[in-house]
């Protein structure tokens, strides 16, 4: 078992959000939304760079049996809205075989099938029109950029109903550590309103403020 995952598996991507801010990192994936907010994810990145079909197009999702389950397949097609590199082949394979959720910086098609086997996908839009012969795939397991964000391989993906964050590898540790201290001062501070205290003085006595505030 991955324990970062397995940590990452239960905090929400607004504290996480926040763990980022106060470590001065970035990991917003600004702008992807789940297809349905009952979805939940978790899972290392693989990543997809997508560029201009060629004059003798290439493939588009032919990368899909080299994913490992538990995985999250992260596609950057640069916002892209009238080229879409998802369908609902790629969202049965990933389901069958396990695949922890997909990621799309441009756009999905066939939703009705990601809703129906609850399968996560999040991206920046959905339309009906083909990506086939309007892109292809240039690169597999590359830096890419999602929402704003760069996503390297085997960084950690982490998706909720609020969207997406991605934990960069080198400082997960850091920043998992940091979440969890945010999200055991709020589960104090609810306690704390639940029995009458003030909101003002119930941040002041966990610190929260601090926990949130960037380090020099």
């Amino acid at each position: 078992m991955d324990q970062a995952i397995e940590r990452a598996s239960k905090l929400d991507t607004a504290t996480l959000s926040d763990a980022l801010d106060k470590l001065g990192l970035k990991g917003h994936c600004l702008g992807i939304k789940p297809r349905d907010h009952k979805f939940k994810m978790t899972g290392r990145a693989y990543t997809v760079s997508y560029g201009p079909a060629d004059v003798v197009p290439g493939t588009v999702g032919d990368y899909i049996d080299d994913l490992e389950p538990g995985s999250v397949v992260v596609l950057d097609n640069s916002g892209r809205e009238d080229a879409t590199v998802w369908g609902d082949i790629l969202t049965y394979l990933s389901h069958k075989n396990g695949v922890a959720g997909t990621v799309i910086d441009g756009a999905c098609r066939d939703v009705h099938m990601c809703l129906k086997l609850g399968y996560p996908v999040y991206s920046r839009s959905y339309s009906m029109r083909t990506g086939k012969d309007r892109v292809q795939v240039d690169a597999t397991n590359v830096p890419v950029s999602i929402g704003g964000a760069r996503v390297h391989p085997n960084d950690i993906m982490r998706g909720d109903s609020d969207g997406v964050i991605v934990i960069p590898k080198e400082h997960e540790d850091k920043v998992l550590e940091a979440a969890e201290a945010i999200e055991a001062a709020e589960d104090k501070i609810r306690a704390a309103l639940k029995s009458g205290m003030r909101l003002d003085e119930a941040r002041q006595l966990n610190q929260y403020h601090h926990l949130q505030s960037r380090e020099d």
